[in-house]
């Protein structure tokens, strides 16, 4: 079996220092996809690196006619962004969070912020979602609590953003996972319009989510693909345990 490789490939000179990083991987409800496309569309963000591996299918996205990788890095004055345009295959985790963690430290970003959905089995009668915070150490924590986000203390994550948060955790990077109460098999704009909230009001920034949440049902015929190969991801990797109570502390 050949070697891997996990690269960043930057197309211009970024300066990140004291920026905030997003996440918004492929998870439940594509909470984080529709979130990070929402503002890299509202903030007018523009593409300044790409993930280029071997570990992903031999796929590649068409925008107006110019071919993309489907993991992509935008950026501006406030924060850069992660976010992929195809779910990410399980020997593709570990690697890729680690690789992202240490780029984030090297460009010195002050904190990571991973968006996601937490499954939520009554969905359809909650009007808006309600989102809820884990931290990667005590002092995030801390924030969170500050913020009024209601912290997760005992349970399961899974996914890519538990090994990000986890690596980062490693090598003193900050960092908090926001999840707001999804549908656990469908697209969710509704989930990502409260957790673009509650960012506008940690990182003090204007966007209206109104359009979010007016063009909801194009958007979920638009990832419905995107959603199917992330569930197939996540049925791999026991997305099921997630917010459970682990054993030994019932």
């Amino acid at each position: 079996m050949g070697l891997t490789f996990v690269e960043i490939v930057e197309k211009e000179k970024i300066e990140a220092k004291g920026l905030v990083a997003l996440e918004g991987m492929p998870d439940v409800g594509l909470v984080g996809v529709i979130a990070t496309s929402y503002l890299v569309d509202a903030l007018k963000m523009r593409e300044v690196a790409y993930i280029k591996t071997d570990l992903m299918p031999p796929i590649r996205v068409l925008h107006e006619g110019k071919l993309k990788n489907p993991i992509r890095i935008y950026s501006n004055e406030k924060f850069i962004i992660l976010t992929s345009e195809l779910a990410i295959p399980p020997d593709l985790i570990y690697p890729l969070a680690k690789k992202v963690v240490e780029w984030f430290r090297d460009k010195g970003i002050s904190m990571i912020i991973s968006i996601n959905g937490y499954p939520y089995k009554d969905r359809l009668e909650i009007e808006v979602p309600k989102v809820f915070g884990v931290a990667n150490m005590e002092s995030m924590k801390e924030f969170l609590k500050r913020q009024n986000i209601e912290v997760i203390e005992e349970g399961f994550i899974a996914g890519f953003y538990a090994v990000l948060l986890d690596e980062a955790s490693h090598i003193g990077v900050p960092g908090v996972a926001l999840l707001a109460q999804a549908f656990p098999r469908y697209p969710d704009p509704g989930a990502a319009a409260s957790v673009i909230r509650v960012l506008s009001k940690i990182l003090e920034f204007d966007v209206d989510v109104k359009p979010l949440l007016e063009k909801a049902d194009e958007i979920r015929v638009k990832v419905r693909d995107l959603m199917k190969q992330t569930h197939a991801m996540m049925a791999g990797m026991k997305k099921g345990v997630e917010q459970q109570i682990p054993a030994m502390y019932r």
